[in-house]
């Protein structure tokens, strides 16, 4: 069973929309420290992403997959290839910062921000996505 906050629109929206805030934040400062060239800040920022990542938004991806898309799916059997697309989305957001995590143990250069901003990109289209045809 999911909470309730993932069974309403704008208190879902809300919680997209936080986590996509703090991810933006960060990956800003990411890119702006790459840019100044501050390698020790960067590592530690990149880890911070990481982690927020894996924390604030994967987590809410296998929340969602444990609980809400299931019920939706019961509700409504004829989500069953919006639902499929949706979880192929968090499997994307999944390995991508699976990726980053191996890559960051030696250096944060440019392609992991294209990472990071790849992220960000799939999460939005994702977000609404999900918005649009679930609620």
């Amino acid at each position: 069973m999911s909470g309730p906050s993932l069974r309403k629109l704008e208190a879902h929206r809300s919680i997209h929309d936080g986590a996509f805030i703090e991810a933006k934040h960060l990956t800003d400062l990411l890119e702006k420290l790459y840019e100044e060239k501050k390698n020790d800040a960067l590592q530690e920022v990149a880890d911070a992403l990481v982690e927020h990542w894996e924390m604030r938004i994967i987590a809410h991806a296998q929340s969602e997959e444990e609980g809400f898309y299931k019920e939706k799916l019961e509700r409504e059997p004829q989500l069953v290839e919006t639902i499929a697309m949706l979880k192929r989305d968090h499997d994307l957001l999944r390995m991508l910062v699976a990726e980053i995590k191996q890559r960051i143990q030696t250096e944060v250069n440019r392609d992991v921000l294209d990472r990071f901003r790849a992220l960000l990109f799939i999460n939005e289209i994702h977000s609404r996505e999900e918005e649009q045809l679930l609620f």
